[in-house]
């Protein structure tokens, strides 16, 4: 039998993608290289990159209009990338754990951060549900999922300014109505 581990981050995988993982590094669909060794521009890699985008959006359930990209830096990096790109004067925050405190940090190096809710008072022990998102901020930012604390939020927000979230720790591990969201990350 297989360990179980429950640590935040990597997760175990099922023996079946371990296998086809151990085959694809040795030799990838009987090409003669490795995975790890063929080109990010090559018709090989292209492949596992539209089939990887497809697979998403059939899971998710992404509508039209949408664009699917995998970017290495991880949630810390979209962090500063969300505010850079899209913080004219002020955007708000739902301040639900450490993660989402360092992302509201991140984003007052480029602009006003109005903080519309937080459980930091109470230890994060629960996301707050009675808040108001102003109609004129650039953005709604939330953390889905709070490792540190366990706690995740169990709705998608109703709210009439672009959605952005960090589900970077729970994606995928519940429905979400994708077209409520500016971002996903």
């Amino acid at each position: 039998m297989r360990k179980h581990n429950f640590n935040p981050g990597p997760s175990v995988l099922p023996e079946y993608t371990l296998e086809q993982t151990s085959k694809a590094v040795l030799d990838l669909n009987g090409i003669g290289m490795s995975i790890l060794e063929i080109s990010h521009r090559s018709k090989e890699f292209e492949a596992i990159l539209a089939e990887a985008q497809q697979l998403f959006k059939e899971l998710l359930n992404i509508p039209e209009g949408y664009s699917i990209l995998f970017l290495g830096g991880g949630a810390s990096l979209q962090f500063a990338m969300i505010p850079y790109n899209f913080l004219n004067t002020k955007a708000a925050y739902l301040n639900s754990g450490a993660w989402a405190s360092k992302a509201m940090k991140e984003a007052k190096y480029f602009g006003e951060v109005i903080e519309v809710a937080s459980s930091k008072a109470d230890n994060y022990t629960y996301i707050p549900k009675n808040y108001v998102v102003p109609d004129d901020v650039d953005y709604f930012h939330v953390t889905t999922n709070n490792t540190i604390y366990g706690t995740e939020l169990k709705k998608d927000p109703d709210v009439k300014v672009p959605l952005f979230a960090d589900a970077s720790s729970d994606i995928l591990s519940r429905p979400m109505d994708v077209s409520k969201y500016g971002i996903i990350y």
